[in-house]
């Protein structure tokens, strides 16, 4: 699908989260502060909700995501409904939205599709979060920052490769790094690459903030003194006819030892989960002494709550 190119400063501002960008660089900076805070001190905040429901929608299975939402909402003294499975099939999704609206303060929805996201915000009048489509994944693009700024104590300057497919999880990290002065490089077989609209977006990020954007078909170059070397599964959900082509083309960018050891010497392996141990990782990286997707998956949790907090509050 055709890709529309999303403005830096998004209209909509920070009453949403449709994708990356409805939060500007600063306010991503402060929702990674207000993330460290929540993390250190989970009491503070344990009645900020109180009284608020979200509207949690799950097109798509779901552990972590599902999980953090719902331990996010509660643990900030708030509830929520769930509902599992396909969101506008029995009538339109301007009626949903609507009458969601009326029920609950907030919608997170875990989509196929950004369209649902984006019918989502418009009909419904109240904060939606993107809690995954096609095309963007924030909430994890923004964990995955916090995760560096915990290991590495600053952002500018980092280097993070990606290598793999150039899927939803590439977009919003290509689009948040880039923001925040982190350099990022993609490596993906051909045919494979981030959408080019969103990399020429990341492009002209990168260059107001001093950082570099790179895509590249060799995972070894994209690894070269990287601080984070991150993948993610080579045939996502809705995929699954794919997945021996895929396999087949993806091998040489499995993240093993030797691949590891070609980035930096202090580097972290990354992963969103659920990882396939022996296809995009071997389960030897995954559990090293360098591999942070455990944290990556708490965090999640904290990141999370700090988004409600700036949306709900």
């Amino acid at each position: 699908m055709a890709v529309p190119f999303i403005q830096p400063e998004s209209q909509v501002g920070p009453s949403t989260l449709r994708h990356d960008l409805d939060l500007s660089a600063d306010q991503l900076i402060g929702l990674l502060n207000l993330t460290h805070q929540v993390k250190q001190s989970r009491q503070r905040f344990s009645s900020s909700l109180k009284g608020r429901y979200v509207s949690l929608l799950f097109e798509k299975p779901s552990l972590r995501t599902r999980m953090t939402f719902e331990l996010a909402i509660k643990q900030l003294g708030g509830d929520c409904v769930v509902q599992v499975g396909p969101i506008a099939d029995r009538e339109p999704l301007k009626d949903v939205a609507r009458n969601l609206a009326r029920w609950t303060d907030a919608i997170v929805a875990r989509t196929f599709t950004q369209d649902t996201i984006e019918g989502l915000s418009q009909w419904s009048g109240i904060p939606v979060v993107n809690a995954l489509s096609d095309l963007y994944h924030p909430c994890q693009a923004f964990a995955d920052i916090f995760t560096l700024k915990e290991r590495f104590g600053r952002l500018r300057g980092l280097k993070l490769a990606y290598v793999g497919d150039g899927n939803n999880v590439a977009h919003s990290l290509l689009l948040s790094c880039a923001r925040l002065g982190i350099d990022c490089a993609v490596a993906t077989p051909a045919g494979y690459a981030p959408d080019t609209s969103i990399v020429a977006q990341a492009e002209g990020f990168a260059e107001a903030s001093g950082s570099v954007v790179e895509t590249t078909t060799d995972p070894f170059a994209a690894v070269r003194d990287a601080d984070a070397v991150y993948t993610d599964v080579w045939a996502s959900m809705g995929q699954e006819s794919e997945a021996e082509e895929r396999k087949r083309l993806f091998a040489p960018y499995q993240v093993n030892a030797h691949l590891l050891a070609a980035s930096g010497t202090d580097s972290i392996f990354m992963h969103c989960l659920p990882a396939k141990r022996g296809l995009e990782v071997t389960d030897e990286v995954v559990e090293s002494p360098r591999s942070v997707v455990f944290d990556q998956a708490e965090n999640r949790l904290h990141v999370q709550k700090a988004l409600l907090l700036t949306l709900l509050q």
